[in-house]
């Protein structure tokens, strides 16, 4: 007798249904696991035995041979072990085989037949949902699993014995609720910034059009402090965006007892991270620094200490928005709509540009330390800005800055104002002006002939690519969005074109 079960397998945040056949046959006593899975797949043998075991249940004398279909496809994780036990359930008549038919099942099971966590249950949920299937998981994935719709049928026990009870009709589960995890914490306020008004102001366009930032000055200027207070002024994420970043999250083991968070993320990786922990990749192809930063921002700090392929391996991503793994066997891509803030100083000695300052090296100090940086890459940064020194007596007296709510309610007010726009347009997908194509940008940007002679003169005089054209656009039309314009003038235009000019001695360097 032949008994099947449905699973999946992950590529990417993509559920793969996967067919698991349990045959008892006669032959020698054992269990045989096929089907090209990897080390965990294989030592599930031991564990559903000693599962079976502590739920009362003794393995047949028998052969048991188990294939997970189809065959060609690289089966990896521990989840593979409740939908092995229930087949064999089902095969041994424990477990009505039909009532099973209906779901898609994954968890990992303990020696003492407990359901423990798994990763990756809320695209397994959506994955189920979309084949008209339930789906069975552990109980402490039950409220992740519970987001992906109303309406489909969840199951999450706690142990086997417990789910073979209420197939049996003696025990009744009850359908997981979804689940916000509290908030980590307050986010560090904007008024606590002294000074640096105008690179507050670069932080603030930055936030509103989801435009990549660089900021470079001396150790101390608070480039950092700045980068850190960028989420508390960003909106919180929408439905759609929400369950994007929770997918990848849940592939990635982020997910804290299966709860969700409406906050955008935040990832600040060490500058000695390699390029798999930055883009993905490694033994299963996990997600990255870049993915896990999906609709939120990848803040970089001390940029030019960054292995140079490593920065290099985000200009793909920066420009097309995902991460594509390719391997010999396989290709899977992660989505990666990330905002880029990078700090850096301005040379090793990071005192380059001050009053006073006289550095040994001279002005090859300077020069070799940005030109770690490709132009390529800075190319896709929107704006540039130069953040100087902070001095003692500036702090002292000073008065309390702007806080992070007043700006983030101009934020919220510009960002409405994008979403408006591009829903018009029949791009619901699109919510701020760092995602439009070059070719939209033009047609939703018209320029006068005072705005033309202007951005004429400062692409022949900066040598702008056009990419640097379309971008500058993109910066002028944010600037009029904070400004409530309909149109873009003159005066957003040369703001915009003022971000461009503080990192064109960088350009020269690389």
């Amino acid at each position: 007798m032949v008994s099947h079960v449905s699973t999946i397998a992950f590529q990417g945040i993509e559920a793969v249904p996967v067919d698991v056949q349990v045959m008892v046959a006669p032959g020698k006593m054992g269990m045989q696991i096929v089907g090209l899975g990897d080390k965990a797949v294989a030592e599930s043998r031991e564990r559903v035995q000693a599962a079976l075991h502590a739920s009362g249940l003794s393995m047949p004398p028998k052969k048991v041979t188990v294939n997970l279909a189809p065959a060609d496809l690289p089966k990896e994780g521990s989840h593979y072990d409740l939908p092995i036990a229930l087949g064999l359930m089902a095969a041994l008549g424990a477990v009505p085989g039909d009532a099973l038919a209906g779901y898609v099942v994954l968890g990992e099971l303990s020696l003492d037949g407990t359901v423990a966590a798994v990763n990756g249950v809320l695209p397994a949920a959506m994955g189920a949902n979309a084949m008209g299937k339930g789906l069975i998981c552990p109980h402490a994935c039950g409220a992740e699993a519970a987001w992906a719709s109303a309406d489909i049928d969840i199951l999450a026990p706690r142990s086997l014995i417990g789910l073979a009870n209420h197939f049996r009709g003696t025990q009744v589960m009850s359908r997981p609720e979804p689940a916000i995890g509290p908030p980590p914490g307050r986010w560090p306020d904007l008024a606590d910034i002294k000074g640096q008004e105008s690179a507050k102001r670069a932080l603030e366009v930055a936030a509103a059009g989801g435009h990549n930032l660089l900021m470079i000055g001396p150790p101390g200027a608070g480039k950092s402090m700045l980068a850190q207070r960028l989420p508390s002024i960003l909106p919180p994420l929408v439905p759609r965006e929400l369950l994007e970043v929770s997918m990848i999250a849940s592939i990635a083991g982020e997910l804290a007892d299966g709860k969700l968070s409406d906050r955008r993320p935040f990832r600040a990786p060490h500058h000695s991270a390699s390029m798999a922990a930055i883009v993905g990749g490694g033994l299963k192809a996990r997600p990255g620094e870049a993915s896990l930063s999906h609709h939120g921002v990848l803040f970089l700090d001390e940029l030019p200490e960054f292995s140079p392929q490593v920065l290099d391996s985000l200009r793909q991503p920066l420009e097309t928005a995902e991460c594509v793994i390719a391997r010999a066997n396989h290709r899977i891509s992660y989505p990666a709509r990330i905002q880029l803030v990078a700090a850096m100083n301005p040379c090793r000695c990071g005192r380059a540009g001050e009053p006073g300052h006289r550095c040994l090296r001279g002005p090859r100090c300077q020069t070799d330390y940005q030109a770690r940086i490709s132009g390529p890459l800075l190319d896709r940064i929107d704006l540039r800005i130069e953040v100087p020194a902070v001095s003692a007596g500036d702090l002292v007296g000073a008065a309390r800055a702007e806080t992070s709510a007043a700006v983030a309610v101009r934020v919220a007010h510009a960002r409405a104002l994008q979403q408006q726009r591009y829903t018009a347009l029949g791009l619901p997908g699109w919510t701020t002006n760092a995602a439009c194509s070059a070719a939209l940008i033009e047609e939703i940007v018209p320029l006068d002939a005072d705005g033309m002679a202007l951005i004429r003169d400062a692409s022949e005089k900066l040598g702008f690519s056009a990419r640097a054209y379309h971008r500058v656009l993109k910066v002028a039309r944010t600037l009029a969005d904070l400004d409530g314009a309909d149109s873009v003038a003159r005066i957003h235009l040369a703001e915009a074109i003022s971000y461009r000019m503080a990192g064109d001695r960088m350009a020269h360097a690389a």
